[in-house]
Order: C-alpha cells, then sequence, then structure tokens
C-alpha cells in the first residue's frame, strides 16, 4: 500500500511541475507565446511549428489547448488553424515526454535550489518568475524518477503480474485500459512512463505496451474533453477535433499493431526506450498525416456541436479570459478592453437620456436595460480581476489593476445615477406634464454634450496612459464645474423673471445639474491616477 501511495504522489508531484513550469512561463513569456500563435494561422506548417514549439516551452498540451480555446471563443482564430495548433502541441508533449525521459537526475537539485533562491529573493520580476519555472522543472525531473523507483517493486508483485497477465493482447482493451491510465494520472507522460516500466520488467508484453501508449494519447484527448465541458460551443469544438484526431489514429494504427510489434522488435533497442520511440513517432506521423484534414475536421465539428442561438439579451463579457490569469500583464489588458465596453455602453446610455428629456418615454427603459448591462460587466471585472494573485504582482502591474478596478467602479457608479436622472424625469417631468424651458433644455444638451466628450477623453487616458491627454481631461473637469456653476445662475435669472417652466421644473433642473457634475467627477478621475504616478518625468508641469 505505501509503494503504491509513493507511485501517486510522484505523479500528482508531475503534474504539479508541470503546473509550475506553464505558471512560470505564461507570467514571463505569456504575451509573447499568445502574440507567436496569433500570427502563426495564417499558414498550417507555421501553426503546426508554432504548436509544438510552445507546448516545449509550457511543458504541457493542455496549457497550449487552453490558449486556442480562448481565441476561438473571442474569434481571434478560427477553428482550422486551431485544430493545427493542437496538432502541432501534440508531437510537442510526445518530443518533451522523449527528452525528459533522458537521465537528467543530476539537473534536478540543481534546477530546485537555484529556483527557489531566485523565486524567494526576487518573486516579483522576470527572474523570479523564471525561477518559479525551474522549480517546476526540477519538481518534473525529481517526478519521473520517483516514478519509475516506485513502479518498479509495485511490477514485481504477485498481484498485479496477475493483473496484468490478463492483457493478452486484445488491442480495443488494452488500448481503452491505456486510456484510464492517462485519465487517472491526468498526465499521459506518467502513463506512458508507467507502461514503459512495466515492458522493461516485463509484466506487459511488447505488443500490449504499443496499445497502451494509443490508449493514453487517446485518454489526454478524452481529459481535454473533460476540460472544456463548462466551455462554450467554440471551447467544445477545438476538444472535439483534438479527441477525433486521436481517434482516427488509433483506429487506422490498432489493426496493424502485430506487424508493428514485430518490426519493431527487430530493432537493436531495448524495449523500454522503443515504447518512448514508439511514442514520440506515432504522434508525429499521425499528426503530420492530420493536418491536411484540419478544415474537414473544423467542419465535421461545428456540426456536431453547433452554437446555442442566444435567449439572453443581456450583455456578457467579452475578454476575461480566465487562461490568462496566469500572464497578469494580459489578464489586466483583458479586463482592461472589459472597462472600454462598459464605457461604449455608458455613452449610450448619455444618449438615450438626451431622447428622455425630449420626451421620449420608451427610452428610459432602454436606460434600464443598460444599467443592468453595465452591472453584469462591473462584476464580471471585479470577480476577474479578484482571481489574480495581487501580492505577486509588479508594482506596474498592482497599480494598473487598481486604476482598472477603481475606473470599473467609478463607470459603475455613473449608470446608476444616469439611471436615477432617467427616473426622476420622467416621474417629475414627462408624466407630471411639465417641459423644461427651452432655454435650460439647450443648457442641459449643451452638458451633456460635454460629458459625452469628456467620457470619450477619460476612455483614450485609461487606455493609453497618456499625460498630456491626462491634463486636457483635468482642465476639462474644470470647465465642466464652471459651466455649471453659470448655468445654475441663468437658471435662477429665469425664475427671477418669472418663466414658469423653470419654476415648475425647478428642483428637477438643479437636481440633475448636480448629478451632472457627480458625472463629470467620476469620468474625469482617470486623469488624477494619471498624473499622480510617482517616477514618471512626464508628469512635471
Amino acid at each position: 500500500m505505501l509503494t503504491l501511495l509513493n507511485l501517486l504522489s510522484a505523479v500528482a508531484l508531475l503534474v504539479w511541475g508541470t503546473h509550475i513550469v506553464r505558471t512560470g512561463i505564461m507570467r514571463v513569456y505569456g504575451a509573447d507565446l499568445r502574440r507567436v500563435l496569433s500570427r502563426s494561422v495564417a499558414k498550417k506548417p507555421m501553426a503546426f511549428v508554432a504548436g509544438i514549439g510552445v507546448t516545449a516551452l509550457v511543458q504541457s498540451s493542455n496549457a497550449t489547448t487552453l490558449l486556442v480555446t480562448s481565441f476561438v471563443a473571442q474569434e481571434l482564430v478560427a477553428l482550422t488553424p486551431a485544430l493545427v495548433i493542437i496538432l502541432g502541441a501534440d508531437v510537442g508533449t510526445a518530443l518533451m515526454a522523449r527528452i525528459l525521459t533522458f537521465d537528467l537526475s543530476w539537473l534536478s537539485p540543481l534546477f530546485i535550489f537555484f529556483g527557489v533562491v531566485f523565486f524567494l529573493g526576487r518573486k516579483q520580476t522576470r527572474a523570479g518568475q523564471l525561477g518559479r519555472a525551474s522549480i517546476g522543472l526540477g519538481l518534473i525531473l525529481l517526478a519521473l524518477q520517483l516514478i519509475v523507483a516506485a513502479a518498479t517493486p509495485i511490477t514485481q508483485a504477485a498481484g498485479v503480474k496477475v493483473i496484468f497477465s490478463s492483457l493478452t493482447g486484445d488491442v480495443m482493451l488494452d488500448s481503452l485500459i491505456g486510456a484510464v491510465f492517462a485519465i487517472i494520472s491526468y498526465s499521459s507522460l506518467a502513463a506512458v512512463l508507467i507502461t514503459a516500466t512495466l515492458t522493461a520488467t516485463g509484466v506487459i508484453s511488447f505488443k500490449v505496451a504499443l496499445c497502451l501508449v494509443i490508449g493514453a494519447n487517446l485518454g489526454s484527448g478524452l481529459l481535454a474533453m473533460l476540460n472544456n465541458s463548462g466551455s462554450n460551443a467554440a471551447g467544445k469544438q477545438v476538444a472535439l477535433g483534438s479527441l477525433l484526431f486521436k481517434f482516427i489514429g488509433s483506429l487506422i494504427v490498432l489493426p496493424f499493431i502485430d506487424l508493428l510489434a514485430d518490426w519493431l522488435q527487430k530493432l537493436p533497442v531495448n524495449d523500454e526506450e522503443l515504447v518512448i520511440f514508439f511514442h514520440v513517432f506515432y504522434n508525429l506521423i499521425r499528426c503530420l498525416v492530420m493536418v491536411p484534414f484540419a478544415d474537414l475536421m473544423a467542419d465535421l465539428c461545428q456540426r456536431i456541436i453547433r452554437e446555442e442561438p442566444e435567449t439572453d439579451l443581456r450583455l456578457k463579457p467579452k475578454h476575461l479570459d480566465s487562461s490568462a490569469l496566469d500572464t497578469p500583464a494580459l489578464a489586466l489588458a483583458n479586463a482592461s478592453r472589459e472597462t472600454l465596453r462598459m464605457g461604449d455602453v455608458l455613452e449610450q446610455m448619455l444618449t438615450s437620456f438626451s431622447k428622455v428629456m425630449h420626451g421620449e418615454l420608451r427610452e428610459e427603459r432602454e436606460i434600464r436595460r443598460l444599467d443592468d448591462d453595465v452591472d453584469i460587466l462591473y462584476t464580471a471585472i471585479k470577480l476577474y480581476l479578484a482571481q489574480m494573485p495581487k501580492e505577486d504582482l509588479p508594482e506596474e502591474d498592482s497599480r494598473r489593476w487598481a486604476e482598472t478596478i477603481e475606473m470599473a467602479l467609478n463607470l459603475e457608479m455613473a449608470g446608476d445615477i444616469l439611471e436615477r436622472m432617467s427616473g426622476d424625469v420622467v416621474d417629475k417631468s414627462l408624466n407630471a406634464r411639465r417641459a423644461f424651458s427651452v432655454e435650460g433644455l439647450a443648457e442641459l444638451d449643451a452638458l451633456l454634450e460635454q460629458l459625452n466628450a469628456n467620457l470619450r477623453l477619460s476612455l483614450s487616458v485609461f487606455l493609453s496612459h497618456d499625460v498630456t491627454s491626462a491634463k486636457r481631461l483635468r482642465r476639462a473637469k474644470h470647465r465642466f464645474r464652471i459651466t455649471t456653476r453659470r448655468y445654475s445662475h441663468k437658471h435662477v435669472d429665469r425664475l427671477h423673471q418669472q418663466n414658469v417652466q423653470s419654476i415648475e421644473t425647478s428642483s428637477l433642473h438643479l437636481g440633475l445639474l448636480g448629478d451632472m457634475k457627480r458625472l463629470n467627477s467620476l469620468f474625469c478621475a482617470v486623469a488624477y491616477s494619471v498624473l499622480e504616478q510617482p517616477d514618471d518625468p512626464r508628469d512635471e508641469e
């Protein structure tokens, strides 16, 4: 029992080491890797090579699949090149399996030691994150040693020999067991490594080992389907295409497994090495053969898994890609893009509010709907940013994190104010049959136009951090306050002149002026955030 626990813990350590490598590499080079993938989709050979390279770096075809799936979900990459990249990822993970099974045990303590030194000493820098990746590599190499050490005595146990003696060459059963191996161990690499060990000790025949390897590859495809079971249709299509490619490959190879086993065993290489080499070349040949059929597979997957018709008309987050959370710069960029969408909705609300003031009652319902959209986006951005490990962020990213959440909060508050303003106009003006004076309505329209301009400028400042624009926005805020004060005095003059319309709408008019001033302050707050950044020579007047 203790030996079995050692084996399970070694497999768990392998999975954890892979996760650490992926996290470290994605935080340092995630933006570059995404750029490589997004620019490699024009031609299939480039997409294939990009899949191999990215997977070799992040040590996980699942990580590459997550990146590609997010591209497809955001309609940045079509399904066909995405499937080609996934085929390349399968080759990349097989090649890394071959490299990692070399005797690199002497590197494990070095990777772990220097990784810990860099990670603890400079945690929030690129060197610290590379140290994290180094720790992961060391743990992977250590886990591979532990798997071999733990699997060897297990294979000598009489009960285990009896169990595996039942694998007499039924290719379908053996492949199914290989798939179960991969799913249980959560790693096709671990399943292939255990299979090689069982072959070396004579517990299973070479033919059975080849079937288990094919099944392990199929199991990794099933894992991808399970991981994407909760994603949208695009994510499921990518995972389904990968699984079908693996399934078709197994159907083609399994009938010839006897011939392959006999031919390979004639080579002057021991059975354990042959299992690893078969794993590499099976994936390489299978994926190269499948690349020309990526278009047909994409069409098939889109027919099997169709986009469900949109029944919920509410706005939904579009850019909050969870797979980017390991790369703070990318995750913050995604949150910023979603915040800009909030700004677009606010601009629509200002336009609708202008129509409400001019008597279009139905626009009040539109404003309520748009405010619900703003609330949905704000909640999504807040929860997305909350998932980021803020304590690990560099100072610049930490400041951007705070700016993004503050900007989103200000826009959400502005949406609530606009909804209340719209309700006040409907209740106190339209339903009460009271109209603004011609001069008063013109003044409110002028302020709304300025608010729209300031909102657009604030979104530009938030996105670009341009100090010159931030100063323009700060001056615009002061001009708006001066204009609001002047219009307040004009309204009082109209009251003094006994303007009936001004008298009837006086409390509403002055209330709207105050609300607009608050809206303007919320829009312009980002200017002070940019201008108060420390150690930035551009901030000097």
